[in-house]
């Protein structure tokens, strides 16, 4: 097995565009740009990745084109030549050479993978210890900025059976605007459906403590980062005032944050992302410090493809029900895809692909058509 090396390491960056705008605190999406990897074994095999962010720098500190650089000029020379079956000695190496750079890392340790998988014949899942269920429950983000739009999009996906939980992305307007446009969604579903917003940092504690405060008397069932990442202490004490819970997302990327904030006195939920931590073996890692400090959880989506939704189900898969479900609907707001079997989105869920590997393949032709030529 020690004789099977990495031979070579291919990125790519492809632009699909989204069945609509997709409007964010921070940006405006209209095309997901994801870095896809291709990495190649000594003995013919193929592993794939995905590296995703959200509006280039708009969300973080890694954009498709600096991911795409990092892997080709540092990351991938330190894993050429390396034997690949021995994941926890390729990640030693690379952090040890190179700090941070999470979503690069993320793509690579996906690729690995899913060439040690085909190898074996086992599912990523299956290398990631087995999967506990094979049928993810996924909710759908209503983020045109429309009130009514967003209502008609909410029944609709209800009513093919698609989606039955919703989370609005709010934080682009004034606290009063959003609560008046929550509030009217909530009203139009009632209880037939699960409603919760996602502020992407964009307030301050007392901001915050103002609009939770009306989206609690409104019937939100969870608020996911309300005040900037690095505001732990702020996020713990909104968390300790309101019942409505608080989901941490970008204040939480790793297992060392994870132990951090629920040091500190914070318990709710924790929005765990393949990307942010560094791929699915690293994301098992927060998963486990959460459960082990009481803290819920949350499958979260970098708006990946089908690449990088896969990696993540097959790590989802492994920890059984989550308490908060999954937001894996990332194929589903793009136009069009690069796979050959689209992921099979039913029954308000999907399924964990069956097979070797990811159990996706790339569509060469529309890999073809839709990546950046230099």
């Amino acid at each position: 097995m020690s004789d099977i090396l990495i031979k070579d390491i291919e990125t790519l960056l492809v632009d699909l565009p989204t069945i609509r705008a997709h409007k964010l605190s921070m940006t405006t999406m209209a095309c997901q740009t994801m870095v896809i990897i291709r990495l190649r074994l000594s003995d013919g095999t193929e592993g794939i990745g995905e590296a995703s962010t959200i509006g280039g720098l708009a969300y973080g500190p890694e954009s498709p084109e600096g991911i795409k650089q990092t892997i080709d000029g540092y990351l991938a020379p330190l894993l050429i030549a390396q034997p690949s079956h021995n994941l926890n000695a390729l990640r030693a190496r690379l952090d040890h050479q190179a700090r941070g750079n999470s979503f690069a890392k993320s793509g690579l340790e996906t690729a690995l993978l899913d060439a040690e998988g085909k190898r074996r014949g086992l599912s990523v899942a299956e290398l990631l210890g087995g999967a506990r269920c094979h049928h993810l429950p996924v909710l759908w983000t209503l983020a045109s900025g429309d009130t009514q739009k967003d209502i008609d999009e909410a029944f609709q996906r209800f009513e093919e059976h698609r989606h039955c939980d919703f989370k609005l992305k709010i934080g682009a307007n004034s606290v009063d605007q959003d609560v008046r446009h929550v509030g009217a969604i909530k009203a139009a579903l009632g209880d037939r459906a699960s409603v919760r917003v996602d502020v992407n940092q964009a307030w301050d504690e007392a901001t915050a403590a103002r609009g939770i405060d009306a989206l609690e008397a409104a019937g939100i069932d969870l608020v996911e980062q309300p005040v900037p990442a690095r505001e732990y202490a702020g996020l713990t004490r909104l968390a300790q005032r309101f019942v409505v819970p608080m989901l941490a997302d970008e204040a939480v990327h790793d297992a060392r944050d994870g132990f951090t904030l629920a040091a500190g006195g914070f318990g709710d939920a924790f929005a765990l992302k393949i990307a942010k931590a560094g791929g699915p073996r690293s994301v098992l890692e927060l998963a486990h410090v959460a459960r082990a400090a009481g803290v819920s959880l949350y499958g979260g989506t970098m708006l990946e493809g089908s690449i990088g939704t896969a990696a993540a189900l097959h790590a989802w898969a492994t920890l059984g029900e989550l308490t908060w479900g999954t937001e894996m609907f990332g194929p589903l707001l793009l136009k069009d895809d690069i796979v050959v079997e689209p992921l099979n989105y039913h029954d308000f869920g999907v399924d964990l692909p069956s097979g070797p590997g990811l159990g996706v393949r790339l569509d060469e032709d529309k890999l073809n058509h839709y990546r950046r030529r230099d």
